[in-house]
């Protein structure tokens, strides 16, 4: 078929100008690499629900704790070291060119930014975790579309911009999970629960990090940024899409729970006065209600 041909032919032509340091990295050569990943995902996500339907679910709490430690002080690692790497090389934060040099500061940014990709594979995991425990509704679509386009994405991104403004959102992203991965592995240990007052913070910090990184690819945008346009399109679109989801889930899981608390409160409030009056009028009240034949001691037939 013809539009087979041409998809293969742009495909060599794309791999012909990727970046060469990276041709040969683990999970970067061939675009294989990322579907196999999230084909893998996706089955397992519409398979292990059934496979668990009948099964009670696993705890996993060391398992959980270890991983969420490890995953914490790796994304610690990669927010540290891009931090120190693109300071060292003198990035700009407004507006950093593409250099796919052989330049030794060059190359340790991107590969701690192979470091970022791989750990997007790695997080795959957490989807897996919790079906293996049944906790089905944590699995929504945002959660599925995070997770299977953060791998394609910064596969494209090792492959062809592992630089310039690429490190931006994985500094800020890695920074965002340090604190996540604290909050799963918390969460993991029922006596450490009661410290997590915090996890509506979170999905705020995840809200300012789309935010920043929206403001940062349009000013790019504004300046005409050397940098890959295809790229910070890409990238400015993508944030649009996370703010939206992002933005649903915290109107529908903090401000109308909000909004529900208060109306439960208000009936309760005027239920609780109705019976403070009938009290106070001299009747009797059952079930929240003043009966005048319980009143005048009659049954009610």
């Amino acid at each position: 078929m013809q539009w087979v041909r041409d998809l293969q032919d742009f495909y060599k032509w794309a791999d012909s100008v990727s970046d060469p340091r990276t041709t040969k990295w683990l999970f970067v050569p061939s675009i294989l690499s990322p579907i196999s990943f999230v084909a893998i995902y996706l089955l397992l996500v519409w398979s292990l629900p059934k496979v668990m339907k009948n099964k009670e679910p696993f705890q996993l709490t060391n398992l959980l704790v270890l991983y969420n430690a490890a995953m914490t002080l790796l994304n610690l690692y990669i927010f540290v070291e891009v931090l120190i790497s693109t300071t060292a090389a003198g990035y700009s934060y407004s507006c950093q060119n593409l250099d796919m040099s052989n330049n030794p500061k060059e190359l340790r940014i991107a590969s701690v930014l192979w470091w970022f990709y791989a750990s997007k594979i790695m997080e795959l995991l957490d989807t897996m975790f919790f079906l293996l425990r049944k906790k089905n509704s944590q699995v929504s679509f945002l959660h599925v579309y995070h997770h299977t386009t953060m791998v394609c994405l910064w596969w494209i991104g090792i492959k062809w911009v592992a630089g310039g403004q690429s490190f931006l959102s994985a500094m800020i992203n890695s920074l965002v999970h340090v604190i996540m991965y604290t909050y799963y592995g918390m969460s993991a240990v029922p006596s450490l629960r009661k410290y997590l007052w915090w996890k509506r913070h979170l999905t705020q910090f995840q809200l300012i990090q789309f935010c920043i990184l929206l403001c940062h690819g349009v000013v790019s945008l504004y300046v005409k940024c050397d940098y890959p346009l295809w790229m910070q399109c890409s990238l400015v679109l993508y944030m649009v899409s996370f703010l939206v989801l992002f933005s649903n889930f915290y109107i529908h899981s903090y401000l109308a729970q909000r909004h529900r608390k208060h109306e439960r409160q208000v009936v309760e409030y005027e239920n609780n006065k109705q019976n403070r009056e009938a009290v106070a009028n001299g009747d009797i009240v059952a079930n929240g209600v003043p009966s005048p034949y319980l009143k005048e001691g009659k049954k009610h037939n």
